[in-house]
C-alpha cells in the first residue's frame, strides 16, 4: 500500500512540474491539453489491463496471465496466487467427494439420500438396481412417487424410523427381500440404507422346513413304536405275534437310526467346505463292496451288473466316495420294481472324466422333479419312499459329497424307462 502511494505521490509531482514547465513556456491551453493527456495515460494503462484481466477470467486462466508492469504488477500476482490456492482446495474438494462417492458406489448396500421433502438427492448404483431407479432421470424425483409399496409410503409417512421395514418381492424379477431404514442426518434429510436379505431369509425358511421335515420323519416311526409299546403291556399276546411286533418295532427303530445317521453325515458334509483328501480309492475293492451291499438290499429281485472299463483310480475320500456310490445304488434298487435290472459302471469318458454311472429300469422321474432331487427331504413319491425305507437325504448327501471332490452330478430320467445317475470326476481326482 505505501508502495502504491509513493508511486502515485512521485507521478502527480511529475505531472505538476512539466505542466507548470508547459505553462511558462506555452501559455494555459497548452498547460492543461498536457495535464490531461499525462494524467489519461495510467488510465489507458490501467483500461488495457483490466480489459487482459477480463479475457484471462472468460478463459478461466487467471492464473497463466503475465504480469503487467507499474501498479498492476502487484495486483494481479496476489490475484494469481489467490486463485491457485482456490483451485487447489476445490480440487482436494473434489477428490474427497469423488472418495466418498466411490465408497459409497463400492458398499453392497443400496444408498439413498433424500432432502426434506423426501426427494432424491443422490443414490447408488445398487439402489438403481434393487428399485429400478436412474440417478439422472429421477434426481429431485419425490421417492415414495418410485417405490409405490403401500407399507413403504407409510413408513415414510409415519416418520418413525426406529425400526427397519422388510420389503419382499422387490428387484427386477421380484426374487430379492430388502431390508430398509432411514437415518435422519443434517438439516431434516434422511439417508435410506437398504440391506439385500434374501439368503437370509432363504436359509431361514429352509431351516423351518427341515425342521418340519425331520420332526414329521420322527414322528411316524415314534407314534408306531409307541403303540406296539402300549400293545406289548397292555395285552397278553402269544410268542408269535409278540415276536412280530417287534420285529415290526426293530424295523421303525432301525429307520430311525438310519435318518439320525444320515442327517449326522449330512451336517458333517456341510460344516466341512474343504476339499477332500487325494487318497488314492481303489475302484475294484469299491465295486466289490458295492455289489455285496446291493445284493444283501435286493434279496435275490433285481438283476445286477457291476462293470469296470478303467484301471484309474478316484483321489478322495475312501469313506465319503463309498456313501455316495452306496446311496446311488441303494436309490436305485428301492426304486426299481421286482425282476428289474440295475447297471452300475465306472470309466473314463472321452473328455477324460471319471464316470460312476447307476442305470436302472425303474418308473423313471418326471423332468419337473429333477433339479429338486438333491434337495433333503425332497421325494417325488413320499408314500413309495417310506415303503422302501428311504430317509429322502440319499440324494443331498451325494451332491455334498460331489461338490467335495469338484464332481458333478447328473441325473438322466424317462419316465416309464428308468433312469441314469452319473457322478463325474475332473482329471486331476484320477491317479495317473
Amino acid at each position: 500500500m505505501i508502495s502504491a502511494l509513493t508511486r502515485l505521490f512521485v507521478f502527480t509531482c511529475f505531472v505538476l512540474i512539466v505542466s507548470f514547465v508547459v505553462l511558462y513556456n506555452w501559455g494555459d491551453e497548452w498547460a492543461i491539453f498536457t495535464s490531461v493527456a499525462l494524467l489519461s495515460i495510467p488510465l489507458v494503462y490501467s483500461y488495457i489491463n483490466l480489459a487482459r484481466l477480463g479475457k484471462y477470467i472468460q478463459s478461466d486462466g487467471v492464473e497463466n496471465m503475465p504480469l503487467p508492469s507499474g501498479l498492476w504488477e502487484e495486483v494481479i500476482f496476489r490475484l494469481q496466487r489467490l486463485v491457485k490456492t482456490l483451485k487447489q482446495k476445490m480440487r482436494v474438494i473434489e477428490q474427497q467427494h469423488e472418495h466418498f462417492i466411490e465408497a459409497f458406489q463400492a458398499s453392497p448396500n443400496a444408498i439413498v439420500m433424500l432432502d426434506e421433502s423426501d426427494q432424491i438427492e443422490w443414490c447408488n448404483a445398487i439402489a438403481e438396481r434393487f428399485f429400478g431407479l436412474n440417478f439422472k432421470r429421477d434426481v429431485m424425483q419425490r421417492i415414495n412417487f418410485l417405490i409405490r409399496r403401500p407399507e413403504f409410503i407409510q413408513y415414510l409417512i409415519k416418520r418413525n424410523f426406529d425400526e427397519p421395514l422388510l420389503l419382499e418381492r422387490m428387484g427386477p424379477n421380484g426374487s430379492l427381500s430388502l431390508m430398509l431404514q432411514a437415518f435422519p442426518f443434517g438439516n431434516q434429510r434422511h439417508l435410506l440404507l437398504v440391506q439385500n436379505v434374501t439368503d437370509l431369509h432363504k436359509a431361514d425358511a429352509m431351516r423351518r422346513d427341515f425342521v418340519a421335515n425331520v420332526s414329521h420323519e420322527m414322528r411316524t416311526p415314534i407314534t408306531v413304536l409307541m403303540g406296539f409299546l402300549e400293545t406289548v403291556q397292555s395285552l397278553d399276546l402269544e410268542k408269535s405275534q409278540r415276536d412280530q411286533y417287534f420285529e415290526m418295532m426293530m424295523s421303525q427303530a432301525q429307520r430311525m437310526k438310519s435318518l439320525v445317521e444320515d442327517l449326522l453325515t449330512l451336517a458333517n458334509l456341510e460344516a466341512n467346505s474343504l476339499p477332500a483328501a487325494t487318497n488314492s480309492v481303489n475302484i475294484e475293492t469299491l465295486m466289490a463292496l458295492l455289489r455285496n451291499d446291493a445284493e444283501a438290499l435286493s434279496q435275490g429281485k433285481h438283476s445286477f451288473s457291476f462293470t469296470v472299463d478303467s484301471a484309474k483310480n478316484i483321489l478322495g475320500d475312501e469313506r465319503e466316495i463309498l456313501s455316495a456310490f452306496s446311496n446311488l445304488v441303494s436309490n436305485a434298487i428301492r426304486y426299481t420294481p421286482e425282476s428289474g435290472a440295475i447297471s452300475v459302471k465306472w470309466g473314463v469318458n472321452l473328455q477324460g472324466l471319471g464316470e460312476f454311472s447307476v442305470t436302472d429300469t425303474g418308473p423313471g422321474i418326471a423332468s419337473e422333479h429333477l433339479s429338486r432331487l438333491t434337495e433333503r427331504f425332497y421325494r417325488v413319491d413320499r408314500s413309495r419312499s417310506r415303503d422302501t425305507g428311504g430317509t429322502g437325504l440319499g440324494l443331498a448327501i451325494v451332491k455334498h459329497i460331489a461338490s467335495r471332490h469338484q464332481a458333478q452330478l447328473e441325473i438322466e430320467s424317462t419316465p416309464g424307462k428308468g433312469s441314469v445317475f452319473k457322478l463325474r470326476f475332473p482329471k486331476e481326482r484320477l491317479t495317473p
